[in-house]
């Protein structure tokens, strides 16, 4: 007889280890963890998409890869089978054919095939890999072929692995700085701030990283409910591809601020959208954090022109929320814009002009009741300079940073840190990687009050060359949120673009076994 030991809880550790199912944050807090005997470990596998930079033959568009070092655990626990260092690699996705008509021309079929054939190779040939943690790498590429990219890392590359694409076009209706950092792929995104006007055209890209095919649904809401639209159900996005659709061709409805929700039947995406606006220039709108009683969109500019708050309630509850600025110095509400009565399934908006006077600030929306947090999601509209001078940028209302976040591609000029510190006072630990090119990271410590925003001009590593990353860690307090704004200026408009910096979910909080289950197999 021989008897095999499997040990269940042993092997739901090492699920939970190399799929990041467990969270940091577990139900029940630091407290439950402690109960069970967690361990937090890192991830060893990770994803992220890119959508198509632009469709401008004027683009210009630098990719930046970066994961930060980690700990002594992760730098020795490699995948299995991948080595202790692993891969982290950004490759283009593939083509996606129109199939609409049938082709009989043998010559043409031959050339198509060819085409599909380079398309093929091409996509297993990363644009972007990471070697090691802590040095960025980046690649450039020009005009309006630049593709969708999908990507996987795996082993001590994972854990907290981002990736940046921040493209350039000085003329015509994309005009603009447009950043954005890779998104790892789900199957639920919100979007407050969108538009079917004629004066916006806001594209929806899906790019689906997986071998299998996706399905999505996109719905939008506007200020009266709904909007009609049987166009956005079912949106087929191919293996390892990216689709891109014009939002006002879901409807017949021109309507300026909506909400868009994207979802999928089945597979998953990465899902941005790219808004452009005749005469404010053009960016990337990601998505906003899941929705929540409470929210916060950290690092509105100093300078800023004008601000819109675009808000939306999901639920079959209507939705009463204070509306504060996180200041320099202390928390306020705008005069005349202190609340907002947000509708059930419906968008509302508010004007907010130039709210931050000079001063760099954060909007916080808390429940007027305590008792009465009614779920809702939110970004900001953001435009800096007049006239035809005018540029936009969107920040979404975003998560905590937590244990730890990045962003790649700072510049040396032109990149602002915002830290915002809603509830209690915070210290938090900032560094400069190393260049791409080379250079000394650096580290430095910042303590931000409770109910302000702290923003720093980071000081670029020693010997720069190329690009460096900005990591962000919670010391202690907090929580706190943060964005980081890179701006480069171009024929005399301040052309700007801010990403949010969410937990990078690095690590996750796995079980210890209190008892050895094992199975006796005869």
């Amino acid at each position: 007889m021989k008897s095999t030991h499997l040990s269940l809880i042993a092997g739901t550790v090492a699920l939970a280890a190399i799929t990041g199912f467990a969270t940091l944050n577990a139900p029940g807090g630091p407290a439950a963890a402690e109960a069970g005997s967690a361990s937090s470990l890192p991830v060893e596998r990770s994803s992220l998409v890119c959508p198509a930079p632009s469709t401008s033959d004027l683009a210009e568009t630098q990719y930046t890869s970066f994961t930060p070092p980690g700990s002594e655990t992760a730098k020795r626990g490699g995948a299995k089978g991948e080595g202790a260092e692993g891969t982290a690699e950004l490759k283009p996705a593939l083509p996606v054919l129109d199939d609409d008509e049938v082709e009989t021309d043998p010559k043409k079929i031959k050339k198509a095939e060819e085409a599909a054939r380079k398309a093929t190779a091409q996509a297993d040939k990363p644009v972007l890999a990471v070697k090691e943690p802590g040095t960025p790498v980046l690649a450039e590429a020009d005009g309006s072929a630049a593709p969708a990219l999908v990507g996987t890392a795996t082993g001590s590359l994972a854990p907290g692995w981002a990736a940046q694409q921040t493209t350039t076009v000085t003329a015509g209706g994309a005009r603009g700085l447009l950043g954005v950092s890779c998104t790892a792929p789900d199957t639920d995104f919100w979007f407050p701030g969108v538009s079917t006007a004629r004066s916006r055209q806001d594209y929806v890209h899906l790019t689906n990283p997986d071998d299998s095919a996706a399905v999505a649904d996109i719905e939008l809401f506007g200020a009266k409910g709904a909007v009609t639209s049987e166009v956005g159900d079912g949106v087929t996005v191919p293996a390892r591809s990216s689709v891109a659709l014009l939002l006002s061709t879901l409807t017949d409805e021109a309507v300026n601020d909506l909400t868009a929700h994207v979802t999928t039947r089945s597979g998953r995406v990465g899902a941005v959208v790219l808004t452009a606006d005749d005469g404010s220039g053009a960016d990337w709108l990601t998505a906003a954090a899941d929705p929540s009683g409470t929210l916060v969109m950290p690092g509105i500019p100093a300078d800023a022109t004008s601000v819109q708050l675009v808000a939306f309630a999901p639920g079959e509850n209507d939705a009463d929320v204070k509306v504060q600025l996180m200041g320099k110095n202390t928390t306020f509400a705008p005069a005349g814009n202190d609340t907002l009565h947000i509708k059930s399934g419906m968008t509302a908006t508010i004007d907010l002009k130039d709210i931050t006077r000079g001063e760099p600030g954060s909007l916080r929306l808390t429940p007027v009741e305590k008792n009465r947090a009614t779920p809702i999601v939110a970004a900001l509209r953001v435009v800096r300079g007049t006239g035809a001078k005018q540029e936009i940028a969107y920040i979404p209302a975003t998560g905590p940073v937590g244990a730890r976040a990045s962003v790649t591609d700072n510049r040396a000029k032109g990149s602002t840190l915002s830290l915002a510190a809603p509830a209690a006072t915070a210290k938090v630990k900032v560094t400069t990687s190393a260049g791409s090119g080379g250079g000394e990271p650096a580290v430095e410590t910042y303590t931000v009050k409770a109910g302000t925003t702290t923003a720093i001009t980071p000081k670029p590593p020693a010997g720069l060359k190329g690009a460096y990353a900005l990591t962000v860690e919670t010391v202690s307090g907090g929580p706190v949120h943060a964005s980081r704004a890179l701006v480069l200026p171009e024929g005399g408009v301040q052309m700007f673009t801010i990403q949010t910096l969410p937990d990078d979910g690095g690590t996750v909080v796995v079980p210890s076994a209190q008892q050895d289950l094992s199975v006796l197999d005869d």
